[in-house]
């Protein structure tokens, strides 16, 4: 089941460039020291999708997918945060909730 409603947890949203490119961007409310995106196009490994601290505060991780519909979240600090902004939202088998990406 999809739903749109979540709690908000800093702000997020993804770019899109043409379509396959897409940026997942996270604003954090507070002062963070890491934040790593991880997913079903990284096999849930947040090592993979360490994000890149920009000049305003966010945190930008560019990749190319292929057409599909990806699950993902934010790893902050060590803490799971779903992007509330994203397409929609999707259970999980561990009580939460994962953000969908949908591509092409």
């Amino acid at each position: 089941m999809l739903v749109n409603l979540f709690k908000k947890e800093g702000g997020a949203m993804i770019i899109r460039k043409g379509k396959s490119q897409v940026t997942f961007v996270y604003a954090p409310d507070n002062t963070c020291q890491q934040v790593l995106l991880a997913g079903t196009f990284n096999d849930w490994i947040p090592e993979k999708g360490k994000m890149i601290r920009q000049k305003d505060g966010s945190f930008r991780k560019r990749l190319r997918l292929s057409p599909g519909e990806y699950r993902y979240k934010f790893l902050v600090d060590g803490q799971w945060i779903s992007d509330s902004d994203g397409e929609a939202q999707a259970a999980n088998e561990f009580g939460t909730y994962d953000s969908i990406v949908r591509v092409g």
